[in-house]
């Protein structure tokens, strides 16, 4: 069962977590994280979603909806290369997974149902599917 969000809300609102501003020297893609976290979910693409689940960030909001995205398009992808938010979700912890078994669930059958595995994701594939 995927769980409701409410994707009219960002993530610093859903996690009630305003990231303060950085203290010193930011990377490009910390400030991108800080930005992406006060867009609405919603209005997320494939490549944010891609780039706060590579970072670990806002996994409890964003995780069901990139299932969402990869029931319809298991190789959705991002701005690097075909199947790369799929790259992003298997390669997760797995105590995510741990923590969200009916979402690991759906993305194993995701995974075994791939007829032609892109060879950037074969790694991947086997590794999530091995555990």
């Amino acid at each position: 069962m995927t769980r409701l969000v409410n994707r009219d809300r960002s993530l610093g609102e859903l996690e009630r977590d305003r990231w303060s501003a950085p203290s010193g020297a930011e990377t490009r893609l910390m400030a991108t994280v800080r930005e992406l976290r006060r867009k609405p979910i919603g209005e997320l693409t494939i490549e944010d979603m891609r780039l706060l689940i590579w970072q670990d960030v806002g996994l409890a909001h964003l995780l069901p909806l990139a299932v969402e995205v990869l029931r319809v398009d298991p190789l959705a992808e991002g701005d690097m290369y075909e199947g790369d938010l799929l790259a992003a979700v298997l390669t997760l912890n797995p105590e995510v997974w741990r923590e969200s078994p009916e979402l690991g669930r759906e993305v194993r059958l995701i995974v075994s149902g791939l007829a032609d595995v892109p060879p950037a994701l074969e790694r991947e594939v086997e590794g999530f599917l091995a555990r």
